[in-house]
């Protein structure tokens, strides 16, 4: 067995982001790492709206990211930090739109170890060195510098190491142009590890350590020490150095230390001040539970500076410093608003705010105001005894603030996001779709979302009305060639044409010069100020003065088919001739002297658009009902004259020629390509040759099942082509790479560019009577997602066999259930408490629920349609339980009877997983399953994770116990358990008497179940112990598998050991064979293994497209969604697999990373080819490729069709 991995959707959360000046231009960008890829933002200033530049895999884990600037610089680079033991510094080149690595320094081993640095970047406000540090021990320090051409140098490394030293945070300090310096909080673990009695281990103090990079000695200085809060969590730069036109300060220089509930300002031999955070005054919050900043931002205007810190509740507070020169005279901290949980915040000088969130969509913010003349209390260190540091060890008394909606912050633009994925299934419910949707269960607390991802591109509509008839075709033009905007629709009727003007509204007109009386056949703005129709009888040339010019059809003839540009026109005649026009420089049509009998019936004609500063095209590209297209010269020497020709498989039903970029085939200018869209639904590309006009490299791709309709349209200033069958599909050029993907929308009959104030970018289309315009918005997405909001965290959710609901179970630990919040405000109002109801009822999904203590849990059941994406039932769970596992199960007792089994347990504590008691609850279905109803509950001795229907009663993993149990009148009754499993059973998947069970830490054993003797029996198991996240069941001996950490494998059972155990009545025989290995009889064997990077929440076998092949869907906790294709023959093994090498050798790592070893970071690669390194081939430089392809002995053309047909007969994308 031989897998293809491709990742259709990259991973979407965004781990770090950084703000700077990166292209050179005097715009600010942002560059968002998502883990295993570096994406550059850039917001555009006038609409608020966010755009993706760029987007590369790295084949590596970025651990850290920092801009830096050198000094006097206009340019921002970005360094990174990864798993590959080298720091790089990148430099994004706006010219080719990619990232170019300037240097590469090695310093230590691969992997994310604890003590190699690359787990903090802290770079020199000023640009002339950085720090990388690592979790433990290392600390290294870069010089940056220029050199005589001023480009980028980098010195060897110095070491600023301290052993046995853990360190939290590292950021650099703002000294002006003294020698830099950096700031470190580091706990020295030293004699914890020699003290048994553990006493050393509680007076650990926490160090607050400057480092010095003395410029001169060119070595680092310990400079100070001094031990600060224990719970210290986060260090920010606060300004300062002197500006060098003035003797003022920047500021006072020194770190702000983020603690649990305070934040202290300190400096080398200066007062330090504290200050508390201020909490929620919230009735239902944990009093105890303390508070911590996860994420800050400093921000610098001319002569001042503020801080925005981020509490993990998502509050943002406001933190100002007055001081005089260098000395502090006040630290003063306000709520400013609240916004969602950021991994990352940015503040952009045109006045936004990039909110990278830590779990769900990523907004940017614009600012409205900065907080400074609202009513929200202040709280100043000079309000406390000596600042607040009267007593260090002592907590300052509470601050409370009232939480509110935004007030100083707008959303401009929010980037879908879709992880965390928890859970997900794919199947086809949606009414008339072809191709299969994917649902997932996304998000963490009152943010969390149910998605449906369709692969398609998102339509926003501005217009749809109704038309008096159904028109067969639609077109818009302008009357001049320099009109900004369209003037007219033109409307073909069966028995006439309706134009239509477009002004402050559409309404018809008469007076065009067009002929009404007929049906149109095409519709052009001819040369600068004239119009021309087509239609059956002739041909009508509209001058500028309304004039008509009108060249008749022969007796007896009629024109079937037209193609137009700006100079040009061909229609082709009822008798199977073409005749030619072509514009003269005093604005007549000219028609050539001969027409060309083609000897078929056309069906198809089409010219490409007049290249700029040309007469004409060259090339008419003609189809005839011989099923063939012809390529025919209009050269002035040679017109008319056949060229070459294309047998085809079917009569074709359209053509179009276009210009269009695709860097895969010539990076530097435009593409000629015909496309050919056939009688059967079937689009041929092919490549016309500009010098001799012969069709090359042609690629096919089955659209749907209605005759093909190709329009030339604009979309973004870009030519592209709308592909119009049974779905509407859009031909594109995004990142100069060709995509081809299907509208989500109904379908047209006809559609065209549309040009107007309203929607300059627009298009319109005809579906039946409908006229309607619209425009695309998103370009370069795959999946549309349509999401509907959740109330706790999703775990798990299920289909039902018959009706099309889903069965969704959610749970949130640390939250109070609606029953019990009621109980304990009740409570409080009988204490005579005051309750400030508009706090109680802020909206949860925006502020959060109120935490509580741990082992509180809220969770329901909810039921949920995905063809009306609604909520159709939600069934609250009380008494302190929370739901982990569902099923639906047939119980034969019960006549096959469904039934939906809830696995709960109460009083849960996460870590050592512990509960007071676990329990199986019962509900039968009501009306057509929209509604629940309870039967009963059985208790269990620990928490059911996994649950499954078996040959008609329930298959349970409780605990370390795998049970099967029967329904009785007043609980479930336990019939046979098993409890030789290592730990918890997470997973469950039968076919016939086989059990496939999932282990925590274990990987996955085979289990059969025996009737005759009531004996659920572990009969196979794997050589390794894995923790398994998701399984899924290939077939029957075969099986694939995520784990934790990120690795996707297949094992798979002999046939010979299957068989014998299948024909084994009683399971004596696996009884008394010997344990292999301290585990069963049996072990599977390991077929195939790949690591994504991106830990798998769950893996379906599917097929993506109507009548493919199936292949393995999996989807991951960061937004991952990928799919792994089996090979069909061994030379596409061969193909594939060689050009993988040759790609691993050409194409080394953004961040240094040996993509071999990246790949097989936990266990070497096995029988899987890396596809996503493969289609990076398209972007290699002209001179590689045909390189690569020379080895492989194919032309390259020949190697992107095996690439492209990989991709969409397995996926469709």
């Amino acid at each position: 067995m031989h897998l293809y991995n491709l990742t259709l959707q990259p991973p979407t959360a965004a781990s770090q982001a950084i703000v700077g000046n990166f292209s050179g231009a005097r715009q600010q960008e942002i560059i968002v790492s998502h883990g295993t890829r570096l994406e550059l933002l850039r917001p555009d200033v006038q609409t608020g709206k966010m755009s993706t530049v760029i987007a590369t895999d790295v084949f590596g884990s970025i651990r850290s990211l920092a801009a830096f600037r050198l000094t006097g610089g206009t340019k921002d680079y970005a360094i990174v930090g990864s798993d590959s033991g080298r720091i790089v510094i990148l430099d994004y080149d706006p010219k080719t739109s990619s990232f170019v690595k300037l240097h590469q320094e090695t310093y230590g081993k691969s992997g994310a170890r604890r003590i190699v640095p690359g787990q903090y970047l802290a770079t020199d406000p000023k640009g002339r060195s950085v720090m990388i540090s690592a979790m433990e021990k290392s600390k290294l320090v870069y010089i940056l510098n220029r050199d005589a051409a001023a480009n980028l140098t980098i010195s060897s490394p110095l070491e600023a190491h301290k052993a046995n030293a853990i360190i939290h945070h590292i950021v650099g300090l703002d000294v002006g142009f003294e020698n830099p310096m950096y700031a470190a909080l580091e706990v020295d673990y030293t004699e914890s590890d020699q003290d048994h009695t553990g006493q050393a281990f509680k007076d650990t103090e926490k160090m607050l350590t400057y480092y010095e990079l003395d410029l001169g000695l060119n070595h680092v200085v310990r400079k100070w020490s001094e031990p600060t809060d224990r719970r210290a969590n986060l260090l920010v730069q606060v300004p300062g150095g002197q500006v060098a036109s003035s003797e003022r300060f920047d500021g006072p220089s020194g770190v702000l230390v983020c603690c649990e509930d305070h934040i202290i300002y300190r400096h080398m031999d200066a007062r330090q001040h504290r200050v508390p955070i201020p909490r929620r005054k919230h009735p239902l919050e944990d009093p105890n539970r303390s508070i911590i900043i996860v994420t800050a931002v400093m921000h610098k205007m001319k002569g001042a500076f503020f801080f925005l810190l981020q509490s993990e509740d998502g509050d943002l507070y406001k933190v100002t410093i007055e001081h005089e020169e260098e000395e502090v005279r006040a630290l003063k901290i306000k709520y400013f608003d609240t916004v969602p949980v950021a991994s990352s915040l940015c503040i952009l000088k045109s006045g936004f705010l990039f909110v990278a969130a830590e779990f769900g969509n990523h907004y940017l913010y614009q600012f409205q105001k900065l907080g400074d003349d609202d009513n929200e209390p202040e709280f100043s260190s000079t309000s406390y005894p000596s600042f607040g540091m009267s007593n260090p060890d002592a907590p300052l008394p509470y601050a409370y603030f009232r939480p509110r909606p935004l007030e100083n912050l707008v959303v401009a633009d929010e980037i879908e996001s879709i992880e965390p994925i928890v859970d997900s299934k794919v199947l086809n419910v949606l009414p008339n779709s072809d191709a299969p949707q994917i649902f997932t269960a996304c998000g963490k607390g009152a943010r969390s979302t149910f998605r449906t991802l369709r692969h398609g591109l998102e339509v926003e509509e501005s217009v749809s009305s109704e038309l008096p008839g159904i028109p067969n075709a639609v077109w818009t033009t302008k009357r001049k060639e320099d009109d900004e905007y369209d003037s007219y629709i033109i409307l073909s009727f069966v028995n006439g044409t309706l134009v239509l003007s477009i002004g402050e509204t559409i309404e018809e007109v008469q007076d065009t010069g067009f002929l009404s009386s007929a049906p149109t056949l095409a519709v052009q703005q001819i040369g600068a100020d004239a119009l021309l129709q087509v239609h059956p009888q002739g041909i009508r040339h509209v001058l500028a003065d309304r004039r008509v010019n009108e060249w008749r059809v022969p007796q007896s003839k009629t024109i079937v088919s037209a193609t137009t540009n700006k100079r040009q026109v061909v229609v082709a005649l009822s008798s199977a001739e073409l005749v030619y026009f072509e514009l003269d420089l005093d604005g007549q049509l000219n028609e050539y002297q001969d027409r060309k009998a083609m000897g078929s019936t056309v069906l198809a004609l089409s010219i490409a658009e007049v290249p700029e500063g040309r007469q004409r095209t060259p090339y008419l590209a003609v189809g005839c009902e011989d099923q063939t297209v012809r390529i025919i010269s209009l050269d002035p020497e040679t017109t008319l004259e056949a060229i070459s020709l294309q047998a085809l498989t079917a009569p074709a039903s359209s053509i179009c020629i276009a210009d269009m970029l695709d860097a895969s085939i010539n990076k530097t200018q435009p593409t000629m390509f015909v496309n050919i869209g056939l009688q059967n639904g079937v689009l041929l590309r092919t490549v016309l040759d500009p010098t001799n006009g012969q069709l090359t490299d042609t690629r096919t791709r089955f659209l749907g099942t209605r005759p093909i309709r190709l329009i030339r349209v604009q979309i973004q200033r870009n030519p592209a082509i709308l592909a119009l069958s049974s779905r509407s599909w859009l031909n594109y050029t995004h990142q100069n790479l060709m995509h081809f993907t299907p509208l989500i929308f109904e379908n047209f009959d006809y559609a065209w560019s549309f040009s107007a104030e309203l929607s300059p970018e627009g298009l319109i289309g005809i579906s039946g009577s409908t006229l309607r315009i619209f425009q695309i918005p998103k370009l370069g997405t795959k999946l549309k997602q349509d999401s509907m909001p959740l109330s706790y965290t999703p775990r798990k959710f299920i289909t039902h066999p018959t009706n099309n609901y889903f069965y969704m179970i959610e749970s949130d630990h640390r939250v109070m259930g609606p029953d019990a919040a009621t109980n304990k405000l009740d409570e409080l109002r009988k204490q005579g408490q005051i309750i400030d109801d508009e706090v109680v009822d802020l909206p949860p999904e925006v502020f959060g629920r109120p935490k509580a203590p741990a082992g509180t849990w809220a969770s329901c059941i909810r039921i949920i349609d995905p063809v009306e994406a609604k909520t159709v039932a939600v069934v609250p769970i009380d008494c302190n339980e929370a739901a982990f596992s569902i099923a639906v199960v047939p119980f034969s007792a019960r006549g096959g009877e469904l039934h939906l089994v809830v696995g709960t347990a109460a009083d849960t504590l996460v870590s050592p997983r512990s509960c007071s008691s676990g329990f199986l609850r019962t509900y039968k279905f009501t009306n057509d399953g929209a509604n629940l109803e309870f039967q009963h509950k059985t208790e269990t001795d620990d928490v059911p994770l996994a649950l499954l229907g078996f040959q008609g009663r329930l298959l349970a993993g409780v605990g370390k116990a795998l049970r099967i149990y029967e329904i009785g009148k007043k609980k479930l009754l336990r019939k046979v358990e098993n409890k030789s499993f290592a730990s918890a059973i997470i997973s469950l998947n039968t076919q016939g008497s086989r059990i496939l069970v999932g282990d925590m830490q274990e990987s996955v054993s085979f289990a059969v179940y025996k009737p005759p003797e009531n004996r659920l029996l572990i009969f196979a198991d794997d050589t390794q112990p894995r923790w398994t996240t998701a399984v899924a069941m290939v077939d029957y001996n075969t099986v694939a598998v995520g784990d934790r950490f990120g690795n996707v494998f297949v094992n798979r059972l002999d046939a010979k050991v299957s068989e014998q155990v299948d024909d084994d009545p009683t399971g004596a025989g696996i009884l008394h064979e010997k344990g292999q290995l301290m585990g069963a009889p049996h072990k599977t064997r390991m077929l195939a293994h790949f690591h994504v990077g991106d830990l798998i929440t769950s893996i379906h076998k599917v097929s993506l497209v109507a009548g493919g092949r199936e292949i393995l869907l999996y989807t991951c906790l960061h937004g991952t969604i990928g799919i792994l294709v089996p090979f069909v023959s061994k030379e596409d093994v061969d193909f594939i697999s060689t050009l993988e090498q040759h790609m691993r050798t050409e194409q080394s790592s953004l961040v240094g990373r040996d993509q071999l070893s990246w790949r097989g970071y936990y266990v070497p690669v096995k029988a899987v080819v890396d596809g996503d390194l493969c289609e990076t081939f398209a972007r290699l430089p002209a001179q590689k490729q045909s390189g690569i392809a020379a080895e492989l002995d194919r032309t390259v053309g020949e190697v992107l069709k095996k690439l492209e047909q990989l991709r969409t007969t397995s996926s469709g994308f």
